[in-house]
């Protein structure tokens, strides 16, 4: 893949614009890059406006209830040098469009979570979990972004993702494994509150990635799999309860520790199936599109992209 600027001056001073109305409200005139709340904000713009202007993509697949199961995201890249931000967004063909150029700094950020609340497809909120502690959640209407602090102390924390809704109410929830390999729930809502936490079990830590984003096998519940220190990936099907999210897990297959990174933003193909993004140590991209079965999740893995080992994928 070609890493080129996606409309990089005028993007920059329309992102630069809702920085400046979203944090007008507020007490102090910190810049986006001083101030993560105004690169949160940044970044929702960017995301809005790129959804606004992109109706020309294959839509997203839609069921019988007319919600949207699989949502599509944008992949959040932070230069590992400048700590800038970029994101790359879905060409609903499988890869990526040019890396878009946010303009902000965002090295306080340890990972970036979008959620589809709204059943739509797309983006309508993220928690963004910074390096201090803090999570906070920032949303978009009208082209206008903010931010509000959800809680502090979540460095505890190892790891965090949302597969989607785990069965606790109709809202996308958060998973969080701490440094001694337990596994936490959080039952999320719309607005990005999260209930108290529920515990899943122990163990976790044998695990160096775990990734999800929707349904993998075809049932309708949130899934994600899980790669060991050996390299052997392994599927845990979502059960609908929230207290007891995933089924005892199934082998999918060893040879995974070939990649450093492993995630999912959702569906890239546009075939209404959650597919899986894996980096090699090179910076090779690959998809491992879906396939809705339980006993062979994956299809074989199509290379989508290259210099991606510049980047921390958040």
């Amino acid at each position: 893949m070609t890493f080129a600027q996606h409309g990089r001056t005028l993007n920059r001073v329309l992102a630069t614009a809702a920085i400046t109305a979203a944090m007008a409200t507020t007490a102090h005139t910190a810049t986006a890059a001083e101030h993560p709340a105004g690169a949160d904000r940044a970044r929702s713009h960017a995301v809005a406006q790129h959804r606004s202007t992109s109706a020309g993509l294959a839509a997203p697949r839609v069921a019988a209830t007319g919600r949207v199961q699989t949502p599509s995201f944008a992949l959040t890249a932070v230069d590992k040098r400048t700590g800038n931000l970029f994101l790359f967004f879905p060409d609903r063909q499988g890869g990526f469009k040019p890396r878009y150029d946010v303009g902000v700094s965002f090295d306080f950020a340890a990972a970036s979570v979008d959620v589809d609340n709204d059943h739509d497809g797309n983006s309508d909120g993220t928690w963004d979990f910074q390096k201090d502690g803090l999570l906070t959640y920032t949303w978009s209407e009208d082209l206008q972004a903010h931010t509000k602090d959800i809680g502090k102390g979540w460095t505890i924390y190892n790891k965090v993702l949302s597969p989607g809704n785990l069965g606790g109410t109709q809202d996308a929830d958060l998973v969080a494994v701490d440094k001694s390999g337990v596994m936490w729930v959080y039952t999320g809502h719309a607005d990005g509150r999260v209930d108290q936490r529920v515990r899943i079990g122990g163990g976790w830590d044998q695990y160096t990635e775990i990734a999800g984003q929707g349904d993998l096998t075809g049932d309708g519940k949130s899934d994600i799999v899980a790669r060991d220190k050996a390299g052997v990936l392994w599927l845990y099907k979502g059960t609908g309860d929230y207290k007891a999210p995933f089924a005892a897990r199934t082998r999918v297959g060893a040879g995974w520790n070939t990649y450093n990174r492993v995630l999912s933003v959702g569906d890239l193909d546009a075939d209404g199936r959650t597919d899986i993004v894996a980096r090699t140590q090179g910076g090779d991209l690959y998809r491992y599109s879906g396939t809705g079965d339980a006993s062979r999740p994956f299809a074989k893995p199509v290379e989508i992209g290259s210099g991606y080992n510049s980047y921390n994928l958040i």
